[in-house]
């Protein structure tokens, strides 16, 4: 699914998404990654939502996001509420999607000038 709409200079965008890759600024990856505003995690390595951890989640919580999008793959699948408590504990809303969906609300939020990270495993 491609994705085509402007965005400021500098602001990470999605431009498209597949099951297999990601296209971001024109860049496309085809392993899961970390994507906000202005940060590029290129190689996550999760591979499937039950690998995060809470080391994981202070890694996603330490740029001080307004939200945290996790795209769990090719569906949707919530991992145990122990994993992401961290960032409930300090206010961070957090919501699981399946990675296209992710994909498209993270433009849709970095297009309002919210703050977001967007953790998507492919």
């Amino acid at each position: 699914m491609k994705f085509s709409e402007d965005y400021a200079i500098g602001t990470n965008v999605i431009r498209s998404f597949t099951e297999n890759t990601i296209d971001v600024n024109s860049q496309t990856y085809s392993n899961s990654l970390i994507v906000g505003n202005n940060l590029l995690i290129a190689d996550w390595g999760i591979k499937h939502i039950d690998e995060l951890t809470p080391e994981n989640w202070q890694e996603l919580v330490q740029h001080k996001p307004e939200v945290i999008l996790i795209g769990t793959g090719k569906s949707l699948t919530f991992p145990h509420p122990s994993s992401y408590a961290t960032a409930i504990e300090l206010g961070i809303g957090v919501e699981f999607m399946d990675s296209g969906a992710c994909c498209r609300t993270y433009n849709v939020l970095v297009s309002e000038d919210r703050v977001v990270i967007a953790g998507i495993i492919l």
